[in-house]
């Protein structure tokens, strides 16, 4: 078997970061629920709570934060892989040295990872 091409390689790292990404707001999500259901249940008092509610409130929050910490240099990979991809795929095309299938594959991981660029970008707007 043939070693994959840049071009190939570049594909796959974008690819393999925005799904790290999706994961990591999967996670996130699930964490906030687990936070606000914890402080819902300690403000109600409810009587099927541990004696220690306040630590693995706390601990859960860490959590959280740490989770929200990962996405900032995450974005920064992300952005540097979909720059790689597409000098590969302009090397490609110029060249005219990709197979058709492997050029399509790029395209489709540069759309995915340009949108979650994108995302980000609207994100760090809002956010300032």
């Amino acid at each position: 078997m043939a070693p994959p091409s840049p071009l190939g390689i570049a594909t796959q790292a974008v690819n393999r970061l925005v799904k790290e990404e999706s994961y990591y707001h999967k996670e996130q999500a699930s964490q906030e629920k687990r936070v606000a259901k914890l402080e819902e249940d300690i403000e109600a008092n409810s009587p099927d709570l541990d004696s220690n509610a306040e630590y693995i409130l706390k601990q859960e929050k860490t959590a959280l934060q740490e989770t929200k910490a990962v996405f900032e240099p995450l974005r920064k990979r992300i952005t540097d892989a979909v720059d790689k991809l597409e000098e590969q795929i302009a090397i490609s095309e110029s060249d005219g040295t990709g197979p058709e299938e492997e050029l399509k594959k790029a395209r489709e991981a540069l759309e995915a990872g340009q949108k979650v660029a994108g995302e980000e970008q609207e994100e760090l707007q809002t956010a300032t």
